[in-house]
């Protein structure tokens, strides 16, 4: 049960002071995202008429860092009255009253709720006709979750936290996951009568359900079947260990659409990168952001890319690359560093120890090696010799360089921004180009070479070179 008849209430309210981080723990990201952006996205495919975030602890910090991503979530402040039940109910407050659906609650720190595990709590919900619905696990560790304790009848009859719990109560293994769907009439029927007397002061959301068992209410209990959609994170710890799980369900989504994933372990893709069937990921890649990758290209090993697109059967090896445009057949690496605004085109090569900045480089174009281009236009056909720079910064301001098609370059040129080499032209080795180059012409900085003789023996006295040149001098 999804759409309209859903409003859906996201708790992101709580400091996470176990996280030992300035940083609120629902931003902590995992696979491209904040945690609570996770279950933020997920919401967003359930399609719920109303999405509400409940914010407190750096509650402006939390609302900047999701509202250009998540413009369509309400956020809902809440007050000084700690637990998750005040939370609820100042966001059920913010609901139209003439909102007569049912409520989903989700954690803001529990991101591997997926929209079909979800959407099956939904659908259990109605089915069994209830008031209220819990999600629940059974694990071998139920240490610091509420328990669901059921009646003689194998119902729900109540949750009891983890601090308030008696002995028999905590041995009980079947654990509260923190969702539940609630008609919304129940919740304004029975918030208000929820108290702060417990351990710990607080307002527990999971006093309701024992409320509409005292009235007689049916209260529901949906068991998942694979627990860790009701993983949440506290702590560093847990945080690595949600990230892996969730990275080891987008790699295998990759890999049943077609995409070679050679060891999945070593291999990390963010939920928003996009992969073509024939990919081709060696060990030790990273694909991050909203990367995309077109069929039959090979990345990796041992690569990084960064909202990068890569185009079909292009090869990129051993690179580091941010905001770059790969095109198609071309290759990159091996130790290659593509900066942001690096457009390079089809069928192109930027080489080993390459490191290029805001260049766009023209189809069939070659920097093989040991060079810098940044701040450059480079045309078609064009090889730049070994350690060509662009010396595009002159301590004040960035200039460009644009070098026209079919332009080949000597060994350690270096093009003294802005310069413009025309369609053709050639440079010497070593030459240092500060003036445009007409097309078809050779641009060379020669200057006589001078030999001083017994320089080393001089100036250089007692050295093992000295004593060479010693010994060469007496055999000649």
């Amino acid at each position: 049960m999804t759409g309209n008849n859903l409003a859906i209430i996201i708790l992101a309210a709580g400091q996470g002071t176990r996280m030992r981080s300035r940083l609120p723990k629902v931003l902590h990201p995992i696979a491209g995202r904040p945690l609570v952006g996770h279950v933020l996205t997920t919401a967003g495919r359930l399609g719920a008429e109303h999405v509400e975030v409940v914010v407190r602890h750096e509650r402006d910090q939390v609302v900047a860092a999701l509202t250009a991503d998540y413009p369509d979530a309400i956020f809902i402040d809440q007050d000084e009255v700690p637990g998750t039940g005040r939370a609820v109910q100042v966001a059920v407050d913010a609901l139209p009253a003439e909102f007569d659906g049912d409520v989903l609650v989700l954690s803001g720190d529990c991101p591997l709720a997926d929209a079909d595990t979800l959407r099956s709590f939904l659908d259990a919900h109605r089915d069994a006709d209830a008031e209220a619905t819990l999600m629940t696990a059974v694990v071998d560790d139920p240490t610091g979750y509420g328990r669901v304790i059921r009646d003689a009848d194998g119902g729900v009859d109540r949750i009891v936290e983890q601090k308030d719990a008696s002995a028999d109560e905590a041995s009980v293994r079947e654990i509260n996951a923190g969702m539940y769907v609630f008609r919304i009439g129940t919740l304004r029927r029975y918030l208000p009568s929820v108290g702060v007397d417990n351990a710990q002061g607080e307002m527990y959301l999971t006093d309701v359900p024992g409320l509409l068992r005292r009235d007689g209410s049916r209260v529901a209990a949906s068991v998942v079947s694979d627990v860790t959609v009701t993983f949440g994170v506290n702590d560093r710890a847990q945080l690595s260990e949600v990230g892996r799980l969730l990275n080891r369900r987008i790699v295998r989504r990759w890999q049943l659409a077609g995409v070679t994933i050679i060891d999945p372990t070593t291999t990390w893709i963010d939920d928003d990168a996009t992969l073509a069937p024939d990919v081709t990921v060696l060990p030790n890649t990273h694909i991050l952001r909203a990367t995309t990758i077109a069929e039959g290209a090979i990345i990796g090993p041992d690569t990084t890319l960064v909202d990068c697109e890569v185009g079909a059967d292009a090869i990129v090896r051993r690179t580091d690359a941010t905001l770059a445009v790969i095109g198609a057949e071309a290759t990159v690496g091996p130790f290659s560093f593509l900066r942001p605004g690096t457009v390079l085109g089809a069928r192109g090569k930027i080489g080993a120890y390459v490191e290029t900045k805001n260049a766009e480089i023209g189809e069939g174009s070659k920097v093989p090696h040991l060079s810098y281009v940044g701040d450059a236009t480079i045309g078609r056909g064009v090889n730049l010799g070994a350690s060509t720079i662009t010396a595009n910064y002159d301590d004040v301001n960035k200039h460009r360089t644009v070098v026209e098609d079919e332009v080949h370059t000597g060994s350690h040129t270096t093009l003294v921004a802005p310069v413009r080499l025309g369609a053709g032209a050639k440079t010497g080795a070593g030459a240092v180009v500060r003036k445009d180059v007409p097309a078809g012409s050779l641009a060379m900085s020669v200057a006589p070479q001078r030999n001083i003789e017994g320089w080393v023996e001089k100036n250089r006295a007692g050295t093992g070179a000295a004593d060479a040149a010693a010994r060469s001098r007496v055999a000649e």
